[in-house]
């Protein structure tokens, strides 16, 4: 598929009302429940929409339209996601992560980007030269990548619960 700034937008849009959707009426234990020792739980997943909003995509972008490939991207603070949903509630979390991807795209659309911007390149620390289409294309693949570890993250809440039906509900059946 072509990418469709259009498109883009739209679905960037609703990954805020999706995590609401999922999380909302669940609660604390829902939110924070982790799948694995070392997977994320659903407010954690949370908290790194909420550092990659005030981080990654739009200020990336900014440095691309500003500067272009003469100055390279921060480099991305991964355990930023860790002390962005620290202390927090699942409903401050959601909150703020619908604020900051509101005024991300009042930000994006101010632009009025062409597809002579979206060519615009930049320099990425680890991959080198890379598209400003290419940025918004992986902003939005991101988000779809972490619904789909917020959604696993609450499935598993119950694992324990669900007797001999976790066969047919876990690859490993465990």
């Amino acid at each position: 598929m072509t990418f469709e700034l259009a498109t883009a937008v739209a679905a960037l849009r609703r990954t805020p009302d999706v995590t609401e959707a999922m999380l909302a009426p669940l609660g604390e234990a829902w939110a924070w429940h982790r799948p694995a020792p070392n997977e994320w739980s659903a407010a954690e997943v949370l908290g790194h929409f909420i550092h990659g909003e005030r981080t990654d995509w739009i200020p990336r972008a900014r440095i691309i339209l500003d500067h272009g490939p003469a100055r390279p991207f921060d480099p991305f603070d991964r355990e930023g996601s860790v002390a962005a949903a620290t202390g927090r509630t699942a409903r401050e979390l959601l909150d703020t992560f619908r604020s900051l991807r509101q005024e991300n795209l009042e930000t994006l659309l101010s632009w009025q980007l062409t597809d002579g911007d979206l060519d615009r390149t930049g320099r990425h620390p680890a991959f080198g030269e890379v598209t400003l289409r290419q940025l918004l294309a992986t902003w939005v693949t991101h988000d779809h990548v972490h619904l789909a570890q917020l959604s696993q993250a609450v499935a598993t809440a119950w694992a324990g619960e669900v007797g001999p039906w976790r066969a047919y509900l876990w690859e490993d059946g465990q």
